[in-house]
């Protein structure tokens, strides 16, 4: 692109803040504005539903970046901003606030929004959801008041404030409507052993079990569920996953399929545009995806910078995925739906194992619970196509670390 050319970047999340960071490491010297609609700048969403939460990180624990920083890497924020549109022909977006910006590559980032529940009394008082800091702002001082909550959906979000939750000594139902925790994205073997530890913690967790709706004068004081319980609730907590911010991308005329869909380059279906991160739909050696990961935006912000740049490599990321609740550390690396076999590295007893799976003999993905080396062998192994069989996996005196070091020399 020419030296004055403009990017704009809409969403100040991570994979925003990582485009615009990386673009200036790339050596891009034109101008790079940051359109972000929260009012803050950009900061680290996984620790608001653990530490931030339970008090033990502040707010200067959060920013990715200090202020200074944008004005030394000369990246223009626009905060408390909303992109309402896109004229493709002209190349502008336009402000809520009603000003327009003219754009020579344009970056979608703008993440995704918390699923909102349709029963009756989800508006009541002591509802919330927990998807941005205002969000964790609002819960806290709640949370230090509660003594009942009802956590609604079993995902990693529900999880990680159930187990914030507990340990703050408060009383704590799980309703999740499916028959498994985290089904979405762990094994049967691995929500199985959630369920078991959080029942173990104290909490009540009710499987198969749907809302029917929400009681209380103004102010939560119960769950219905669909099985005929009244759960004593003063906090509820809303986790029934999150849906894509596609709107303006849909209005201008780009292709929508469960988000933003994008080729191997992270490039839209006008060659201009780029999506990435929560709302990107991408292709993968897992076939094509949408992920809800650090990792993923990260390592998007950084492919789209070089793609920006003329240094266009096919993105093509191994996916990795981590949840703290408690003392359980889950580290997943890949991809472990539609595995065929699934065999175990440690001893599931002792709270520190590692599974592995595969799908016609090859391996896929690996879950691992507070086995951080483990993890970090299997996304070498995945990145360098390995041919580790289900029988050296589950050997534990076959020296993993070993194998992945003898593949990264081949």
């Amino acid at each position: 692109m020419k030296p004055n050319s403009t990017v704009v970047i809409v969403g100040a999340g991570q994979a925003g803040f990582q485009a615009a960071s990386s673009l200036r490491q790339a050596g891009f010297d034109g101008r790079i504005l940051l359109v972000g609609d929260e009012p803050c700048i950009p900061y680290d969403r996984p620790p608001l539903s653990k530490s931030y939460l339970a008090g033990e990180t502040g707010l200067d624990g959060l920013w990715l970046r200090p202020e200074t920083f944008y004005q030394k890497e000369r990246i223009e924020l626009e905060l408390g901003e909303t992109v309402t549109a896109i004229d493709r022909q002209t190349r502008h977006v336009e402000l809520a606030s009603g000003r327009k910006i003219a754009y020579d590559r344009l970056i979608l980032a703008t993440g995704a929004r918390f699923r909102p529940l349709s029963v009756a009394g989800a508006e009541l008082d002591g509802v919330l959801p927990l998807r941005t800091l205002a969000d964790a702002d609002a819960l806290r001082p709640r949370l230090a008041e509660a003594r009942e909550a009802v956590v609604i959906g079993a995902g990693f979000i529900g999880l990680e404030f159930a187990a914030v939750a507990r340990q703050a000594g408060v009383g704590v139902h799980i309703v999740e409507v499916t028959q498994r925790p985290m089904g979405r994205v762990v094994s049967e073997e691995t929500s199985r052993f959630y369920t078991r530890a959080h029942r173990d913690w104290g909490s009540k967790v009710l499987l198969g079990t749907g809302v029917v709706r929400i009681l209380g004068n103004g102010r939560v004081s119960a769950v219905e569920t669909s099985d005929g319980r009244r759960l004593p609730a003063d906090l509820v907590l809303i986790g029934i996953g999150v849906l894509p911010n596609t709107e303006i991308a849909a209005a201008a005329g780009l292709a929508i399929d469960n988000g933003i869909v994008v080729d191997q380059n992270l490039a839209t279906t006008d060659p201009t545009i780029f999506a990435i991160g929560d709302c990107a739909n991408y292709p993968s050696r897992f076939g094509r995806c949408r992920l809800e990961s650090v990792q993923n935006a990260v390592d998007q912000g950084q492919a789209v910078a070089a793609a920006i740049v003329g240094e266009s490599i096919p993105y093509d990321k191994v996916p990795w995925f981590w949840t703290d609740q408690a003392d359980l550390k889950l580290q997943i690396a890949g991809i472990t739906a539609g595995h065929d076999r699934a065999v175990l590295r440690g001893d599931s007893e002792s709270r520190s194992f590692s599974s592995f799976f595969f799908r016609n003999g090859t391996l896929i993905g690996v879950e691992s619970i507070n086995r951080p080396t483990d993890h970090v062998v299997a996304r070498r192994l995945l990145l360098a196509d390995p041919r580790l069989s289900p029988e050296q996996a589950a050997d534990s005196d076959f020296d993993l670390r070993a194998y992945a070091t003898s593949l990264s020399r081949r």
